[in-house]
């Protein structure tokens, strides 16, 4: 024992439930190496045996008589278990809701627009949150509101389900859609190939390409990597328009400052 380099053991903080060499403090154990059984020794002899062999003492069975220990790498032990749990993580369906705001007048080229990005969202396998701002009086004609999500979802219905029908948040129509099963089964897929590919390309890159040319990827169309911000643009914050008292005129921006029309 006084061969052991200082704090070798004990300067680490084990997991929750875990102890390792000295923390462990019952006089004996039973101990398994590398799948072998060792049998029941005393703990101080498991230690050093440990320390022979420059591993770790590790109570992986705390509650059974008497308790069982492994000899191994626990800092290995610890990066497999971190290792897994970022595998389980990846496996995992990971759904984000966006949301894309319309106006009740939203037609034309503005509504190709927005649906383009709608399915964009569901075939990533995430959630789309509708939202139809009314300003001034519009909020008085709900059913003009309806029929831009009822479009939108017309639109959509190869690929997505309604999760949450229509309901009035303030000045806001709500409704929610969600990608159908099939269409997030190809999303996680294609998310997985992805992966696969930058590692890939990643391996290629530290092994120095070996000697295959380097290829730039192909440009993207900028419009493809709006995020919700850019596309909700025309919108604008939908919070400024709860005072106003007067209905937009079809096709005319709002002018900022501008008096209020006297009432009728």
């Amino acid at each position: 024992m006084n061969g052991r380099p200082p704090g070798r053991f004990d300067r680490r903080r084990p997991e929750a439930g875990l102890r390792i060499n000295h923390r462990i403090r019952v006089p004996e154990i039973r101990v398994i190496l590398e799948e072998e059984q060792l049998g029941i020794m005393p703990t101080h002899e498991a230690l050093r045996l440990a320390e022979e062999k420059g591993l770790d003492l590790v109570e992986i069975s705390p509650r059974a008589f008497p308790p069982v220990c492994r000899i191994m790498d626990y800092g290995k032990y610890k990066y497999e278990e971190a290792k897994k749990k970022q595998q389980a993580r990846k496996k995992a369906s990971t759904v984000e809701t966006k949301e894309i705001k319309f106006r009740p007048k939203t037609e034309g080229h503005d509504m190709d627009f927005k649906v383009k990005h709608v399915r964009r969202f569901l075939e990533g396998g995430n959630k789309v949150r509708l939202a139809v701002v009314f300003r001034g009086r519009e909020i008085t004609h709900p059913q003009t509101g309806m029929n831009v999500l009822n479009r939108v979802v017309d639109r959509c219905a190869d690929i997505a389900v309604v999760e949450a029908t229509p309901n009035m948040e303030g000045r806001r129509m709500i409704m929610v859609i969600a990608p159908k099963p099939n269409v997030v089964r190809k999303a996680m897929e294609a998310k997985k190939a992805q992966a696969t590919a930058q590692l890939a390309a990643m391996a290629a890159k530290k092994d120095g390409g070996n000697g295959m040319p380097h290829q730039a990827p192909p440009p993207d169309d900028d419009e493809d990597d709006l995020d919700e911000d850019a596309i909700n643009a025309d919108v604008g914050d939908d919070d400024d328009d709860d005072d106003e008292g007067g209905a937009d005129a079809p096709g005319t921006p709002d002018a900022p400052g501008a008096p209020d029309a006297p009432a009728e």
